[in-house]
C-alpha cells in the first residue's frame, strides 16, 4: 500500500531578537532560496511571505520528513547563504524556535491570502500580537515571555 497524506503546515519563525533586517529589496531572493531547500526535501511549497523580522511558509511535507527536520534545514541553510552572500548585512541568525500550525486543504486559499497580505497586516499589528493571535486561534497554550 502507498502512503497518502494531506496536511498543510503553516510555519512561522523570526529573526534573532526580532531584528528588522530582512530588507524588502532582497526578500524575494531569500524566498527563492527557501523554495529550493523545500523542493530538495521533496515537499510541496504553497506560499512564502513575511516582513522585516519574520517569515511565513505554507507547505506540505513529504511523508518521510519530520517537521522539525524541515525547519532546521531551512534555517541552517538560509543562515549560511545569507552570511556567505552577504544578502542581509545586519542578519545575525534566526530565532531558536518556530511555530507551526496544521490546516486542512479547504483552508489553503485563506492561508495563502493571509501570507500574501503580510505587509499590509503588519501596518496595524506587531509580530508579537500576530503570533499571540495565531497561537490563540490554534488553541496552543503559551507563556507571554516566549513571545518576546
Amino acid at each position: 500500500m502507498s502512503t497518502f497524506t494531506q496536511i498543510l503546515y503553516h510555519i512561522v519563525f523570526a529573526t534573532k531578537d526580532r531584528q528588522r533586517v530582512l530588507r524588502a529589496d532582497r526578500r524575494q531572493d531569500l524566498y527563492e532560496y527557501m523554495r529550493g531547500v523545500i523542493r530538495n526535501k521533496h515537499c510541496h511549497l504553497h506560499r512564502i511571505g513575511g516582513v522585516e523580522d519574520h517569515v511565513h511558509i505554507l507547505t506540505s511535507l513529504h511523508p518521510t520528513l519530520a517537521l522539525a527536520d524541515l525547519v532546521k534545514a531551512i534555517k541552517v541553510s538560509t543562515s549560511m547563504w545569507i552570511q556567505e552572500k552577504k544578502v542581509f548585512s545586519e542578519f545575525e541568525s534566526w530565532q531558536d524556535g518556530y511555530s507551526a500550525f496544521t490546516h486542512c486543504i479547504q483552508e489553503k486559499d485563506a492561508i495563502i491570502k493571509y501570507i500574501k497580505g503580510q505587509e499590509e497586516h503588519h501596518r496595524a499589528c506587531t509580530f508579537k500580537e500576530e503570533l499571540a493571535e495565531l497561537l490563540k486561534q490554534a488553541g496552543v497554550a503559551h507563556e507571554e515571555r516566549y513571545l518576546e
